[in-house]
């Protein structure tokens, strides 16, 4: 008789037991989703709206192309003239330099906003509060009669004597009155949407770089301001648009901006509702264009976080 004898194996009486057991549930579960049958969510609502939305769209576009009101010949005739074209040219002109030079003085203020200098925040402050207070006409009409206030304007010693003095009336004219009216204006909303983007970086950014002893502008121009673009951008975008549509203002001046040469070319042949169309038209094209830009540049700012 042998004194020692192998023990039966455990392994396959523990996992038969378990395998035993769960075959029912599995066959049971199994069993009971083939019974199941998914019938999807309706939204008999929704339906409704798409097809009333459908009806509306249709009706309108119906009456474009029917109603002789709209007077789509005088449309076509007047939309690429010499005139309009010229007018078109003004209004980029004073959206580029109103945009150039509001965004250029909006950073000083942000940043004067954002200094540890209170005399510098209240300036910066009292500047912005003013201008978002002022409507754009009234600052407009005040630039443009400038020179009933200061006859001349002199470079010289503050308080003291001039060393060169200019005409008001010669060097501030219609267009530089419009341009700086609307650069001021746009500075005020500019400051703003900087200070906003700065403020929405991480201050560990610019502390880990002051640790590694950059300097200070270099922060603000290679960590700081690229990282706040991606804030900046779409606001920014939204007030440069603004302020090409918001040009048309200006023609209480008689610049001859896109509005202005449409009102004067429907003052004289009575076709108001095509020449509306006309400058219609120029704005959609113009601000459509303006979108796809900001598209790439968020894209390309956006390289660091989207994925």
């Amino acid at each position: 008789m042998a004194l020692t004898s192998d023990p039966p194996s455990a392994v396959p009486l523990t996992e038969e037991p378990e395998a035993a057991t769960a075959t029912p549930s599995a066959a049971a579960s199994s069993s009971a989703s083939a019974g199941l049958v998914v019938v999807p969510v309706r939204h008999p609502w929704r339906w409704v709206a798409v097809a009333a939305t459908a009806v509306l769209l249709v009706q309108f576009a119906h009456g474009l192309v029917t109603n002789p009101g709209w007077e789509w010949d005088v449309f076509v005739a007047f939309f690429s003239t010499e005139t309009i074209l010229r007018a078109v040219w003004v209004t980029l002109q004073l959206t580029f330099y109103g945009t150039a030079l509001g965004f250029a003085i909006g950073i000083v203020l942000a940043f004067m906003r954002l200094s540890a200098n209170p005399f510098l925040r209240s300036v910066a402050f009292s500047y912005i509060w003013a201008f978002r207070s002022i409507p754009l006409i009234v600052q407009l009409l005040f630039w443009f009669n400038l020179a009933y206030l200061y006859k001349e304007l002199s470079i010289g010693i503050p308080f003291g004597p001039s060393f060169f003095s200019f005409d008001t009336m010669g060097l501030v004219g219609e267009m530089s009155a419009a341009v700086l009216g609307l650069a001021l204006h746009q500075a005020a909303y500019a400051a703003e949407i900087v200070r906003g983007g700065v403020l929405a970086v991480d201050e560990g950014q610019s502390e880990a770089a002051a640790s590694l002893g950059i300097p200070r502008l270099r922060q603000l121009r290679r960590i700081v301001l690229p990282q706040a673009m991606r804030s900046i951008l779409p606001n920014a975008a939204n007030e440069i648009i603004s302020l090409f549509k918001g040009t048309s203002i200006v023609s209480v001046m008689a610049i001859g901006e896109l509005f202005y040469q449409v009102q004067v070319v429907y003052g004289r042949n009575g076709r108001v509702v095509p020449l509306l169309m006309v400058a219609t038209a120029w704005y959609v094209l113009l601000t459509t264009a303006l979108s796809v830009v900001q598209h790439y540049v968020e894209r390309h700012y956006a390289k660091g976080s989207a994925r």
